[in-house]
């Protein structure tokens, strides 16, 4: 099983915190801003079990795919996201190239200066 650090799901929830309405981010983007870049499954489990005040609808997989363990399921995770005015196709999918967001200074640069691919 993956360690990971104490902190590790404090830095996905705040990073989770700030995604603004209209754009989204990925589990594995999650995973590596927040310094384990192979966490994403963990990111996942935190967006499952974590704050329900959180934004979670606007993370999704690095396809743009909606989560089947959101409350309600891909449909509850549709509705939630189209709540907000966000376009998603019948087989529940995001355009994640249009929508993905990066916080400032992040974008798409791990902390090693590497150039990294998520999506």
């Amino acid at each position: 099983m993956e360690h990971i650090e104490s902190g590790f799901r404090e830095r996905v929830e705040t990073v989770v915190a700030q995604i603004p309405p209209g754009r989204v981010m990925t589990y594995g983007q999650l995973a590596v801003l927040c310094g384990n870049a192979r966490a994403a499954r963990i990111v996942g489990g935190i967006a499952h079990f974590g704050d329900p005040h959180l934004p979670w609808q606007r993370v999704v997989n690095k396809q743009g795919g909606l989560a089947a363990g959101y409350p309600g399921g891909r449909q509850g995770h549709k509705a939630a996201l189209e709540t907000e005015g966000y376009i998603v196709s019948e087989d529940y999918m995001v355009d994640v190239q249009k929508l993905v967001w990066w916080p400032d200074g992040s974008e798409g640069v791990g902390s090693d200066n590497k150039q990294l691919h998520f999506l």
